[in-house]
Parts: structure tokens; sequence; C-alpha cells
């Protein structure tokens, strides 16, 4: 089995991890809810066991950081390497936000780069394949995403943070099933 192809695995236990992370936190915390608080709050000190959250934002961030490597070493074009550079500083942006939890100071700053860097990935991948309809579609989710998560009231940041994981999950999948054929 060769590296790009170990690398390719990341994409699915970073999603698994995240998942993973999210639900035992929540396990731990049954005060929260998705409709009034952030993901965040599964981390701040004041959480149960708010280890497990940052912890497994770190853990995630490692599987993002080795499936932009995947992007990048599968690259066809200067704009794919990009975008695996940029999901690449994103999964940095992932690690800090478990090292800067919630109600620290950065955290506001490392936790809306993570999803400035993300998008950022995903419009320099749409870029690249801008010829191909599945670029011209996610240039467009790229350029509207930021107007509804950022544009609109949203009734919790937690929901408001789901809306763009999915996107960026949708994304990566997308990416690893064309980089597999």
């Amino acid at each position: 089995m060769n590296i790009i192809k170990i690398l390719s695995y990341s994409c699915f236990l970073g999603i698994i991890s995240f998942i993973a992370t999210v639900l035992l936190s929540v396990y731990y915390n049954p005060w929260f809810s998705i409709f009034k608080h952030a993901f965040s709050d599964l981390g701040a000190s004041n959480a149960n066991m708010f280890w497990i959250y940052n912890y497994g934002l770190i853990v995630t961030s490692f599987f993002v950081i080795l499936y932009s490597i995947f992007i990048i070493l599968s690259a066809n074009n200067k704009l794919e390497v990009i975008s695996g550079s940029f999901f690449l500083i994103a999964g940095i942006f992932l690690a800090l936000i478990g090292i800067y939890p919630s109600g620290t100071r950065p955290h506001v700053f490392v936790s809306t780069y993570f999803f400035i860097q993300s998008n950022l990935a995903i419009i320099a991948w749409s870029l690249g394949n801008i010829k191909r309809n599945i670029g011209k579609i996610f240039l467009a989710i790229a350029i509207v995403a930021p107007i509804f998560g950022f544009g609109i009231e949203w009734p919790s940041v937690a929901l408001q943070e789901a809306f763009g994981i999915t996107i960026i999950v949708i994304w990566a999948l997308m990416v690893y099933f064309i980089y597999k054929k």
C-alpha cells in the first residue's frame, strides 16, 4: 500500500475523530444544546471532562493535516497544491482551538480563522478545477457559504459551526472520491 493511499484514509479518520469527540463530550455534558451553545463550550474550563473535546480537536487536526498532505501529493495543478496548503494551515488552527479553548483570549480568533482558512482551501481547489462542473459548484458554495455563515443570525454558534463543518466534510469527501479515480 503506497503512502498516498494511506494518507487518503485520514479523511475518514478525521471525520470519525471529530464526531466521536463531540458525541463523547456531549455525553459528559448533558446540559449542552446545539440550539443554545457553541461546540467550543464543550472544551471550556467549566465543562465536565473538558479535555476530551480539546484533545479530541488536536487529534482530529492531525488527520486534517495528513489529509492536506494527501491533497498536495494528489494535486493536478498549482491551485490544488495551494488548496492543500491552505487546508494544512486550517488543520493547525483546529489544533489551536484545542490548545486555546473557549474562555481564553485567542480562542475566537483561532476558531474563526479555522473556518476562513478552510474556505480558502475550497476556493483554491475550486479555481484549480474551474473547467469542471464540480469546480464551479464548489466555487459557488465557497462564495455563498460565508454569506450564510456570517451574514445571517443563527439560533446558536453550534448550528453555525455545524453548517461550516458540513460544507468542509462534503468538500473533503468529494475531493477524496475525485482523487481516488
